[in-house]
């Protein structure tokens, strides 16, 4: 097997040029760099990432942890991580948490047993007690959409109260009273908060709210259909709906239309989240963005920053949401 020593002796240049050259540094020629990487490939010498990463106690690695692997929301956000850690010669492993306490904790136990140089986590259903402890461990750690105050520095989050109650004042501001609310599962924070600012919303408009007119989703589409099925079940009058999230309002949707109601002429919709696909169908969703691509790139940013003293990156740790007003909301006649 091929050493380091061999690379050198083949390519005429000391131990610490290859050295420089596999750590990408600039100080090295581009004519003697190519004398290294041709003197690896011909001796099909592959470095030692482990026993670099003991030597240097860095693995130049990143842990990320999401709740799921699938759908049009994770994946903007680890595209956009990826691709700012690559940028900066740095890797991402992987793990999924499945919105369950167990299988979160186990994530992190594997990312931490691997060298990662830092977590990048979106998780659920562990505690903030939890995430506290691990933030005072040795491994820094950054959370993307969770807000804890005592450590809020290693927070990137959406004001998801504000969010909730933009979508729904602007539904009322269009006359509509008889309003329903699809949220999402309320262990999750996000979702309570969401609901949250629904509330505030019919409050300072002195409606009061009606728990049979609000169903509990899971964001996803099936959540949204289910939703659906039990309003229109309930009999009550109803002009609009506010859903917390755009794959909650695209399957409520698709039940009204089963049922024969035009969208918005006999029901108005909201979502939250801005994902693409709403944007491409009839009528096109309105909705409040969420921008979990820019927080995505803002944690791998942090990281950037915090474990690799990058001085030259800025980050943002706190985002406002804004509303996206298209035509599936109407005012009453």
């Amino acid at each position: 097997m091929a050493t380091i020593y061999d690379v050198s002796v083949m390519a005429g240049v000391s131990l610490a040029t290859v050295s420089r050259v596999m750590n990408n540094n600039t100080k090295v020629s581009d004519k003697t760099k190519q004398k290294v990487l041709d003197a690896m490939a011909s001796l099909g010498y592959r470095p030692n990432t482990i026993a670099q990463s003991l030597a240097s106690n860095c693995s130049n690695s990143v842990g990320v942890l999401v709740s799921q692997l699938d759908g049009p929301y994770y994946g903007p956000m680890m595209t956009e991580i990826e691709t700012a850690l690559r940028s900066a010669n740095k890797h991402v492993i992987i793990a999924a948490g499945h919105s369950d306490e167990k299988q979160e904790k186990e994530g992190v136990e594997f990312l931490l047993s691997r060298g990662c140089d830092a977590l990048i986590l979106d998780v659920e259903a562990v505690s903030d007690e939890y995430l506290v402890q691990l933030s005072q461990a040795s491994t820094p750690v950054v959370f993307i959409n969770r807000y804890i105050e005592s450590i809020k520095d290693h927070c990137i989050y959406l004001e998801n109260e504000l969010g909730g109650y933009m979508a729904t004042k602007y539904i009322l501001s269009l006359g509509h009273k008889d309003v329903a609310y699809i949220s999402g599962p309320l262990y999750k924070l996000d979702a309570r908060d969401r609901l949250k600012g629904h509330k505030r919303a019919l409050q300072e408009h002195q409606i009061p709210f009606d728990p049979t007119l609000c169903f509990e989703g899971n964001f996803r589409e099936f959540g949204g259909s289910d939703a659906m099925e039990y309003l229109l079940s309930q009999n009550k009058q109803i002009t609009a709906v506010v859903c917390a999230s755009d794959q909650m309002a695209s399957g409520a949707i698709s039940v009204c239309l089963e049922r024969g109601l035009r969208v918005p002429d006999d029901i108005s919709f909201m979502g939250y989240d801005n994902i693409p696909f709403p944007q491409y169908i009839s009528p096109k969703l309105s909705t409040v963005n969420n921008p979990i691509h820019e927080m995505g790139k803002m944690a791998a940013l942090w990281v950037l920053q915090q474990v690799y003293n990058d001085k030259a990156v800025s980050v943002e740790s706190s985002f406002t949401p804004e509303l996206f007003v298209r035509d599936s909301a109407k005012a009453i006649n």
